[in-house]
């Protein structure tokens, strides 16, 4: 993969410069890309309520302030030498304008801040930020916070664990690795390996899941795996961590020791109750501290 060509930029509707921006206009300046700020502006609160209808003339009074204030932003980045454009979407559906956006623009990374929904709100409605995750078709980057403009250390999580999911992991490893190379950062490979899935059932009770010799035998062949992968990617042997334990605990903990400023994952679709949970980039969209970038499988 190579340089990055397009960036877009979903801007929040309380237009504030903001962690996601930040990030956004760093990666920019590094790569030479074009960068698109996109609002996607919904009907006041009053409307929503009260199904009132607004007409023409309401609308453009209500985006007059977004388009004067994206304008502004515009002005000043293209005074430092970024390719900058804006666009203002009037919606009352932001995800399906957001993906239809995605398919005409075309970009290399979609990057957004982080909405933090209390955890109530997200049981009986499922985030914006989470159907980014599952639907858009390009690599997704939700930013938490950006202490570094541009990224200093970069991490790949993958999971070597499924043969299935193989493809997967390679698309992971490298789509952290040309973040890392636009930024000049260090790439590393993490695998939090959960042995606990393994003990789940009847059949791995019939095969002696519980004897020592299994466990160990069993991260062994873990390990290999993960050490394969790293082979098959390039990833040097003092930036691979094999790490026991759950997942999203692993990932938060590595990110603190390590000051990892962007966390790459998975995403796979995924139907019925295994949908509703949710899955480990999800839970760790809200964990882990510093930024996420998400690559659909």
């Amino acid at each position: 993969m190579g340089q990055y060509q397009r960036l877009l930029l979903i801007v929040e509707p309380d237009l504030h410069p903001s962690a996601a921006m930040r990030r956004a206009c760093a990666l920019a300046r590094a790569s030479g890309a074009a960068l698109h700020l996109c609002v996607f502006v919904q009907p006041p609160a009053r409307i929503h309520l009260w199904g009132e209808k607004t007409d023409e003339t309401d609308v453009q009074r209500h985006l007059h302030r977004y388009r004067r204030w994206m304008a502004e932003e515009a002005a000043l980045l293209k005074e430092e030498g970024l390719n900058v454009e804006t666009h203002v979407v009037w919606t009352t559906h932001p995800l399906l304008d957001i993906l239809r956006y995605v398919e005409q623009f075309q970009p290399d990374l979609l990057i957004k801040d982080v909405t933090l929904e209390p955890l109530l709100k997200r049981v009986f409605a499922t985030p914006l930020d989470c159907h980014l995750l599952r639907d858009c078709p390009v690599p997704v980057h939700l930013v938490n916070q950006a202490v570094h403009g541009l990224p200093r250390r970069v991490v790949a999580a993958v999971d070597p664990s499924d043969p299935q999911a193989n493809a997967l992991n390679q698309r992971i490893v490298q789509v952290a690795a040309q973040m890392a190379r636009q930024c000049d950062a260090a790439l590393h490979l993490l695998y939090a390996c959960d042995l606990s899935v393994a003990f789940n059932g009847e059949a791995s009770l019939l095969a002696g899941a519980w004897d020592d010799d299994y466990v160990d035998a069993l991260r062994e062949s873990l390990h290999m795996a993960f050490i394969n992968l790293a082979e098959q990617c390039g990833v040097p042997a003092d930036r691979r961590h094999f790490t026991l334990g759950l997942p999203v605990p692993v990932i938060h903990e590595f990110v603190d020791e390590y000051e990892a400023d962007v966390v790459v994952m998975g995403t796979a679709h995924r139907v019925g109750l295994e949908r509703l949970i949710g899955s480990t980039t999800e839970r760790a969209l809200y964990s882990v501290p510093g930024s996420l970038l998400a690559v659909r499988g």
